[in-house]
């Protein structure tokens, strides 16, 4: 049996044994294995990597941009010579299939790809004669230290593709919290920021209980803070954290519902259900748990679905064969398993049951199969409510109004997704839908990282989302410059009025 590796932490460019008594496991859960053990760093850690980030600001937010952007460049590169190393490793410690794992990986190398265009994306804009002999110029300017805080279900794309590149890039400095449970491949891209050439201090990384990340949402020397989770924990730190000065965007919780019209066709559509419902084992925000159908194809589109998901290969996530990979934990396994239980107690008719099921070989794995629940209705918590796992729930309609009115009930509105031909219907739902990322016959309506990741309501805490210009907006403060130099003539001027040329 394999020696479980021990994780150590980032701090000023070193790489340390944390003094704690408490480790987290890390575990294969296509195999249920520890693979690692990842520390639950002090209180002091946690400040130490604050102040390193401090430190090392200065002197990087004085750094070019063009020579930040070299940098992401080299980094760039290195993700790509990686990338299959990467991908097995969020297969294994996240249970990805192999295709969803590639998938992470890469969105980690777009949103370097957007930093590596930040001269652009910091440029500023200037007026002459704003005034009389009067001339403004406003400028983009790092902020400080930021904290990132991410979750378990995309250990690459979230920390080093949402977080990392733009926050430095525009010259800032941070720290991330590595999630819990899958902190390797977070460690492992941050091996190669030090590779490509960030100083010390410019990126460090923690592990450690909610209580230890609690300090990023009140300690001074913390700018700003960037958090992807629950709900519930998301306003928590919103609200901590802005009441202490701070910035905060605040990325949480989705119901995602497509509308399916009757004139959509049936095989396509179902194909881009089955992969937004159940790519990832639907542990993802952008997921798509519930169909709301028109009643005169539901029986048809439903029975497409069913036949397609009997047909996913379900196993380990690093073999390339597996369609769908196993769920996170053994705690989130039997938390899937009991919110289908109370689907069935809430009235709703199971046509395909994911419990208890196993694959050979692989019984200590945490596997759920593909999900199927009809005749849902909004009263039931089963098609509502995240439960983050392959549960798809089919909700069934009168018509396009019926459908629009459904959705945007739910108090989530990550995004939201129409099936259908008729461009009418097509754009009444992008005008009218809550949703903040809209797809037309795309499951997964995510755009890509020039735009930002822009989810709605209670999906959503703060003013400015993670990319696109969003993104440097966020990382960046404006400065406004007005100057004026004096002719021979102004200079004798011995009084000038209230507002000195300005208006």
């Amino acid at each position: 049996m394999s020696t479980v590796k021990t994780l150590q932490y980032l701090v000023d460019g070193r790489w340390l044994d944390s003094k704690t008594t408490r480790f987290m496991d890390v575990r294969n859960p296509s195999t249920g294995e520890i693979i690692a053990k990842a520390p639950c760093c002090t209180e002091n850690e946690v400040k130490t990597a604050i102040a390193a980030a401090r430190k090392a600001f200065p002197a990087w937010s004085n750094t070019p941009a063009i020579k930040r952007a070299q940098i992401m460049f080299q980094l760039r590169e290195l993700l790509i010579k990686h990338e299959e190393r990467l991908t097995e490793l969020v297969a294994r410690e996240n249970g990805k299939a192999w295709g969803d794992a590639q998938g992470d990986v890469l969105k980690a190398k777009e949103g370097t790809e957007l930093a590596c265009s930040i001269p652009t994306l910091l440029a500023g804009e200037s007026l002459m004669d704003a005034s009389v002999g009067i001339d403004t110029t406003l400028y983009r300017e790092p902020i400080g230290v930021f904290a990132g805080i991410v979750p378990f279900n995309f250990p690459a794309m979230i920390p080093m593709g949402w977080m990392a590149p733009l926050c430095i890039a525009s010259g800032n400095t941070i720290v991330i919290k590595a999630a819990s449970m899958t902190p390797m491949t977070c460690v492992e891209i941050a091996k190669l920021y030090q590779e490509a050439g960030v100083p010390d201090g410019v990126i460090n990384i923690v592990t450690c209980s909610r209580n230890e990340a609690d300090l990023f949402l009140t300690h001074p020397d913390v700018n700003g803070v960037s958090f992807v989770g629950s709900t519930s924990v998301g306003l928590h730190v919103y609200s901590k954290a802005a009441a202490h000065g701070k910035r905060v965007q605040a990325l949480c919780e989705a119901k995602n519902h497509a509308l399916v019209l009757a004139d959509a066709p049936i095989a396509r559509t179902a194909a881009g259900i089955i992969n937004a419902a159940f790519g990832c084992a639907g542990e993802r925000c952008m997921a798509l748990p519930v169909v709301v159908v028109q009643e005169e194809i539901a029986d048809r589109l439903i029975a497409a679905v069913l036949e397609k998901a009997q047909a996913l290969k379900v196993g380990p996530g690093y073999r390339k064969e597996t369609d769908m990979g196993p769920v996170i934990s053994a705690e989130h396994k039997k938390s899937v398993e009991n919110w289908i239980t109370k689907g069935i107690e809430e009235g709703a008719k199971l046509v395909l049951d994911g419990r208890g099921f196993q694959v050979e070989g692989f019984e200590n794995g945490y596997y759920v199969g593909p999900t199927l629940f009809d005749r849902v209705t909004e009263e039931m918590t089963i098609g509502t409510e995240e439960v983050f796992g392959p549960v798809l729930c089919f909700k069934r309609v009168k018509n396009f109004e019926v459908g629009l009115q459904v959705m945007n009930r739910n108090p989530l509105a990550n995004g939201s997704v129409i099936f259908t031909q008729n461009g009418h219907y097509a754009r009444e739902f992008q005008k009218r839908t809550h949703g903040g990322m809209v797809g037309i016959n795309v499951g997964i309506p995510v755009p890509v990282g020039v735009f930002p990741f822009s989810g709605h309501k209670n999906s959503f805490f703060g003013d400015l989302h993670c990319l696109g210009k969003d993104g440097v907006r966020f990382y960046t403060e404006t400065k406004c410059v007005t100057s004026r130099w004096f002719d021979e003539e102004e200079r004798k001027r011995e009084k000038v009025d209230s507002w000195d040329g300005t208006i």
